[in-house]
């Protein structure tokens, strides 16, 4: 991988991380919906390990081919967030990034939390997987996900607060410039650290815990969902009035994946909110009609986003071509957020209101969109990664658009 990048590092090179991480989750979404675990709300080893060591010799072996794909995609995640760091540190000693700090583009600083926020959730993953016993003292875990999702969220306010303050203060947002969705990156930070925090919401059985989680986890989403109008109104604003920043048009996907969050967030706080405070269990019809909701404005994104850049020629020059950028990294989240979604549609929407019946041809065939997602997105991961980190391909690097 390149090194020293100093001046020509971008923090938008993080979203390479964030796009591994993200895949081993999605892979994670197999365990989830397709293996039962009636006692807790998500798989763990004590609920895999007798499928890997039972008879059935083709379940065994998908269980080992996924958990090799969660671990090595999780494995790239670190590695990634490792070598971002180190170039993160001297990025900050140049005048670049003194640079970044005055202009529209210290919103690419929120791709740091963002980052750290999927890290936390890998680390959960890996746990739960290879854990035994983990249901025995989880519940001394979930206060632990809490502080370490609210450092994180600290962290992003912090950040947040230095360059929207500075707009207001300064009035120096430069809109001529603003023509992408870029600075909805701020929102799919908050978002995921949102989705985080539902996490102990949900799983928790203390009503306390549980009312913490869900609490900060309702503040930061409440933060995320009032930007979205601010940011998405400004942006298509100057996209309409200048068209869109060739170099930042991949930020047409970013709703995509915030809408995944958005979903996850509210199907984990529905669920601790009937289990912890009605003692009932969470409708599944109305997780259908909401998961319907964000499975079409995603529809409605992606192709928007997709007819816009192949008519610009980005596929051709950023991903295909001999252009490199690191916001090319941006299409990544969208094919693994609309494959983690689809399996929330499926199991929550159709499977558990009888709709479909799971395991028949019928639940397997509608699972193959949101396969062939995966399998573009880990396409992008492996092409992007060559096109972008290696010290060939990235003698011609480009500074991204947002940057200006």
């Amino acid at each position: 991988m390149v090194k020293n990048l100093k001046e020509k590092y971008s923090p938008l090179y993080f979203l390479a991380s964030l796009g591994a991480g993200g895949m081993g989750v999605s892979f994670f979404m197999y365990f989830m919906f397709l293996i039962p675990h009636p006692d807790f709300g998500m798989p763990t080893f004590n609920h895999i390990y007798p499928y890997l060591t039972g008879d059935n010799k083709v379940v065994a072996g998908l269980i080992v081919f996924v958990t090799l794909a969660i671990l090595f995609f999780v494995f790239k995640h670190f590695q990634l967030l490792i070598w971002n760091l180190k170039e993160y540190s001297q990025f900050k000693k140049t005048s670049a990034y003194q640079q970044l700090r005055s202009s529209n583009a210290e919103v690419t600083l929120m791709a740091i939390p963002l980052t750290l926020g999927m890290t936390i959730n890998g680390m959960f993953i890996l746990g739960v997987l290879f854990v035994p016993n983990l249901l025995s003292f989880i519940e001394y875990l979930f206060p632990a996900a809490i502080v370490a999702f609210s450092l994180v969220g600290i962290y992003a306010l912090r950040i947040f607060a230095s360059y929207f303050t500075r707009f207001i203060t300064n009035g120096d947002f430069d809109f001529g410039k603003n023509n992408n969705l870029s600075q909805m990156i701020a929102i799919f930070a908050f978002s995921m650290i949102s989705v985080g925090l539902a996490a102990p919401a949900a799983l928790s059985h203390n009503i306390y815990t549980s009312t913490v989680g869900m609490y900060l986890s309702i503040f930061f989403g409440t933060v995320a969902v009032s930007l979205v109008i601010i940011k998405l109104t400004f942006g298509l604003n100057s996209i309409f009035a200048n068209g869109i920043g060739k170099e930042a048009a991949p930020s047409l996907w970013i709703m995509i994946p915030v809408l995944t969050l958005f979903g996850i967030t509210f199907v984990r706080l529905f669920s601790g909110v009937n289990h912890n405070l009605f003692h009932t269990q969470p409708s599944p019809h109305i997780v259908f009609l909401v998961l319907s909701v964000f499975i079409s404005l995603q529809i409605i994104f992606g192709l928007v986003g997709f007819v816009v850049m192949r008519r610009i020629g980005y596929f051709k020059d950023y991903v295909y071509g001999d252009m490199n950028s690191p916001a090319s990294f941006t299409l990544v989240c969208p094919f693994v957020a609309f494959t983690v979604l689809g399996m929330f549609f499926i199991g929550w929407g159709l499977v558990q209101t009888g709709i479909v019946e799971k395991y028949t041809i019928a639940h397997y065939s509608l699972m193959i969109p949101f396969v062939l997602s995966q399998i573009k997105g880990i396409e992008f991961i492996f092409r992007l990664n060559k096109k972008n980190l290696y010290a060939k391909a990235t003698k011609s690097v480009l500074k991204s658009s947002v940057a200006n």
